[in-house]
C-alpha cells in the first residue's frame, strides 16, 4: 500500500538528521547503499502476531551515505504485511488501528523535517 498523502514525499535532511529523528519515532535504517536508505517502522497486530512494516525511502541528493553531511530526499512512502522467510506484502489491507498508529508516527516525523 503506497501512502500518498503522507506529506513526506520531497522532504529533505541530512543523513545524521533524519537517522535521530526518525529513531525517536522509531524507525530503523535497514537496508543503504552509497545513495539510497531504507528506513522502517515495524507494527504488529497483537490479537494476530502478524506484523507491518512502514516503509520510507530516502535518496541522497548531495554525497553519499558515508558521510553524515549527505542531504537525503524522501521518495516514497508505503506498507505491507511481513512475509516468511523475507519480504513485504503490498496487496493485503491493512487494519484501521495500525493505520492509523503508521499516520500518526508519519506525522511525528514531518513535524521535525519541516
Amino acid at each position: 500500500m503506497i501512502i500518498e498523502n503522507s506529506g513526506l514525499n520531497g522532504m529533505q535532511a541530512e543523513l545524521s538528521y533524519l537517522d535521530e529523528v526518525a529513531g525517536n519515532v522509531g524507525f530503523v535504517r535497514w537496508q543503504w547503499e552509497y545513495y539510497r536508505a531504507t528506513y522502517d517502522l515495524k507494527l504488529v497486530e497483537q490479537s494476530t502476531g502478524t506484523e507491518f512494516f512502514l516503509r520510507m525511502n530516502t535518496r541522497a541528493i548531495e554525497g553519499k551515505l558515508e558521510s553524515p553531511h549527505a542531504l537525503l530526499s524522501v521518495e516514497a512512502v508505503y506498507m505491507g504485511r511481513a512475509t516468511f522467510p523475507h519480504g513485504l506484502d503490498y496487496e493485503t489491507p491493512i487494519p484501521q488501528h495500525i493505520l492509523d498508529t503508521a499516520l500518526q508516527r508519519l506525522d511525528q516525523l514531518k513535524k521535525h523535517l519541516v
